[in-house]
């Protein structure tokens, strides 16, 4: 009797033991990834909750504002579409929403979200807990959007300019041309004729109307907060067409056996088999579109100012124009068609190994070797405007450094896809490749962008 007595007690010492031991073992881990910051109308929760086989005894998720919580989400009592979602052998993921639909008394304010998790362990003797706590702002009220310049002339494939207002000072905002979505900039600081723009909530975007857009695109602007809250404002303008060339380029062999082998050499980003002209072609649609891609990821990279001087880009003298922006080429070899591009830039031309000078002031983005392009060089003048610089023989710059209106950068040449020593230059305005031209009107500036920038709002 004795001797069950004493294994009862060891059992129950062992037992405790285990069960105060299980106490200590970690809960599972619990993470917020929706949302960021801000909660709207109605906003994604995202919770990830990971433990041993994905194995939880329960899951809370609580919205807390005022004191006053509202449960979201309650597992084991959730039933059907609600139920743990398996995202992995050790993870679980909790979708829901969070806004007026269920939490009627939410309001404008600084919130928190709440999310419990339990797991079973050894056998299921004990359930071990977290808790994560995430603090969010939340916003319901739309941003609000209204245009303060006139007058927007647009050519197809070049460029226009709008001064407006937006609130809350901290909104995404710009122009949408189609599909395509042109950031807006604070105007605040900008100085044009002695005056300063101090408005907070002013903004300037440059935006563009591709030359394969047609001329009845539409447009508008648009603000919209990380809460999901969005608005739109509308504005009159004018497109206008714009004739572009058509050409026939014929490919010599001689061509083929100089560029497709250094080319190839200088990137990793193709690898095309077959003849000769067969990688040509390759070079000229496929490696052309990858370049393309590269070029337009430096829009991210713009300075939220104006960089350049509001004054006329340089424009290349004493050269002359061998190929014009958007030129339609149609690409023949020994008289049959291979390929179709359009050229989207300026050919300039003058003798070889020319200096090549910086447009306007600026940040060297880029200086390498990029395909087709060969040697070339990217300079960012600040709020999504840029301009490049193709085929040079030599880079005299460095990415990071400040360069001036007139400063060499180069030297001009035949690398990348040149059938000869010239520049290849371009305009870009958010990555999309506009006509330089403008840039090189005087009257355009003044217009297109001083005017509206010196007006009294």
């Amino acid at each position: 009797m004795r001797k069950l007595l004493g294994l009862v007690v060891l059992l129950a010492i062992v037992f405790g033991v285990i069960y105060l031991v299980a106490g200590r073992l970690a809960g599972p881990s619990i993470q917020i990834a929706k949302p960021e910051k801000f909660v709207g109308a109605a906003t994604p929760v995202d919770v990830v909750v990971d433990a041993p086989g994905g194995r939880l005894t329960s899951a809370q998720i609580v919205f807390e504002q005022n004191g006053v919580r509202t449960v979201l989400y309650d597992f084991p009592a959730a039933s059907g579409a609600d139920t743990l979602v398996a995202d992995g052998a050790d993870r679980v993921r909790i979708s829901r929403t969070v806004g007026r639909e269920n939490v009627p008394a939410i309001q404008s304010g600084p919130a928190r979200l709440i999310v419990t998790a339990s797991r079973p362990v050894v056998y299921g003797i004990r359930n071990v807990a977290s808790e994560t706590t995430h603090d969010v702002q939340v916003r319901l009220e739309r941003p609000r959007v209204s245009v303060l310049s006139t007058h927007h002339y647009i050519n197809l494939g070049g460029t226009e300019m709008i001064v407006y207002r937006v609130a809350p000072a901290d909104v995404q905002s710009g122009v949408i041309v189609g599909d395509m979505e042109y950031p807006g900039y604070p105007a605040t600081g900008i100085t044009v004729e002695g005056v300063q723009i101090s408005d907070p909530s002013a903004r300037v975007a440059f935006f563009a109307l591709r030359h394969d857009q047609a001329l009845t695109t539409p447009m508008h602007l648009f603000a919209r907060d990380e809460a999901g809250n969005s608005a739109r404002g509308d504005f009159e303008f004018r497109t206008f067409p714009k004739p572009f060339k058509k050409s026939r380029i014929e490919i010599a062999d001689t061509l083929v056996a100089r560029v497709v082998p250094a080319i190839l050499a200088g990137t990793s980003e193709i690898k095309p088999s077959g003849t000769p002209i067969e990688q040509f072609v390759a070079i000229n649609s496929e490696l052309r579109k990858k370049n393309a891609e590269k070029i337009a990821s430096f829009a991210s990279q713009s300075a939220p100012e104006l960089l350049w001087k509001g004054v006329v880009f340089h424009a290349f003298g004493n050269t002359s124009a061998e190929a014009a922006f958007a030129d339609a080429r149609t690409y023949i070899y020994q008289g049959k068609e291979v390929d179709r591009q359009t050229h989207l830039g300026f050919d300039l031309a003058s003798f070889a190994n020319t200096s090549i000078v910086a447009a306007n002031r600026g940040k060297v983005l880029f200086a390498e070797e990029l395909g087709i392009y060969g040697q070339c060089v990217i300079i960012d003048h600040g709020m999504g405007v840029q301009s490049l610089y193709a085929h040079l023989s030599s880079i005299g710059v460095k990415p990071g450094t400040m360069v001036e209106k007139g400063q060499e950068i180069g030297r001009s040449g035949m690398t990348g896809l040149a059938a000869g020593d010239h520049l290849h230059f371009t305009m870009l305005v958010n990555g999309q490749m506009v006509n330089p031209v403008e840039w090189w009107d005087a009257h355009w500036i003044q217009d297109r962008i001083l005017r509206k920038l010196r007006t009294p709002w």
